[in-house]
């Protein structure tokens, strides 16, 4: 049993940091579907996926555990974007990194404290108000810091960004009941 313990705490990492490394290469490329490029970057498809373990590792660990997830994704994700992503004589690409590292850690963190005081609600209350919550902090912080400045509309992309991220938290929805089944209750720790 704690060996498939491990192995689940050591899936969420891995994927945490997969998501944030992925997440911060897509961001770099706006939608240029449907008149979208100025409202939307791939990005936003990929990150919320973040908030979605951070809840499961926390209703599975709980709080103490869950923050090790997040720094571990924070760590590796942030190494893998500055060893893959980050194109270091373009300093966009240079505070799209450091944007990404600061609003990760900060809205990853708020969401876990957010998810722990709610989690005792009906089953979808934490999981959603956490990651609305921690979206809305993470898409300011990352635009504002990757992009202020710069002659780039990131108001536009930011709200366009978290719109997605929206409805992406409320797709996450399903995926957490279905693997609520699999993750026994740990209370908060």
């Amino acid at each position: 049993m704690i060996k498939i313990e491990k192995r689940f705490f050591f899936i969420l990492a891995f994927s945490m940091s997969l998501v944030v490394t992925l997440s911060n290469y897509l961001v770099q490329f706006p939608v240029k579907h449907l008149a979208l490029q100025n409202l939307l970057t791939y990005g936003a498809f990929s990150y919320p996926i973040a908030f979605l373990i951070t809840d499961l590792s926390n209703r599975k660990y709980g709080t103490k555990t869950a923050k090790k997830i997040v720094y571990i994704g924070f760590i590796l994700g942030i190494f893998l974007t500055f060893y893959f992503s980050t194109n270091y004589s373009d300093l966009i690409s240079v505070r799209i990194a450091i944007g990404s590292g600061v609003a990760f850690l900060v809205a990853q963190l708020i969401d876990v404290n957010i998810f722990d005081k709610l989690r005792n609600k009906v089953w979808f209350a934490a999981p959603l108000t956490s990651s609305l919550i921690g979206s809305t902090i993470d898409t300011f912080l990352f635009f504002s810091i990757a992009f202020y400045g710069t002659g780039l509309n990131w108001l536009t992309l930011a709200i366009g960004d978290l719109l997605v991220k929206i409805f992406i938290a409320l797709i996450m929805l399903i995926p957490f009941r279905f693997l609520l089944s699999y993750t026994q209750e740990k209370s908060s720790a």
